[in-house]
């Protein structure tokens, strides 16, 4: 599995959310369903995806969403030890990241996460037009 190379390590379900353009409930529900998407917490209780999570998301997003599986004929895709599919088109990705503040004080970590999601945006969109 590529590693990207991206800034963090660690990514919230938000984040992820707002990087694969799915909703949070989604993520967690496919938590219960692929034994494989199973990100690490933190001491908080919350969370944490690391690359290879997000990842494996994005493949299962290829999967049930652009190849049509259902949920049982992508498991048994995954469970395949020769399991490879391509990379998923980079126009899966959000072309605009919105954050949304609760409050005045976030405005500074707002802008950081966008600059990040722009930043992995981008070095995506490079790293396709490698391949």
């Amino acid at each position: 599995m590529k590693d990207f190379g991206l800034k963090k390590l660690y990514y919230s379900i938000s984040e992820v959310s707002k990087l694969t353009d799915l909703e949070q409930y989604i993520l967690r529900y496919w938590e219960t369903e692929f034994e494989q998407l199973n990100p690490s917490k933190n001491r908080a209780g919350n969370r944490i995806y690391t690359n290879k999570d997000i990842n494996l998301i994005l493949k299962i997003k290829k999967l049930l969403r652009e190849e049509k599986y259902t949920i049982e004929g992508a498991k048994k895709i995954l469970a395949e030890p020769n399991f490879s599919i391509p990379a998923p088109k980079i126009h899966d990705l959000p072309k605009t990241t919105e954050v949304k503040t609760s409050s005045p004080d976030n405005g500074q970590v707002d802008s950081s996460l966008r600059k990040d999601l722009e930043d992995i945006r981008n070095f995506l969109l490079d790293l396709h037009s490698k391949l």
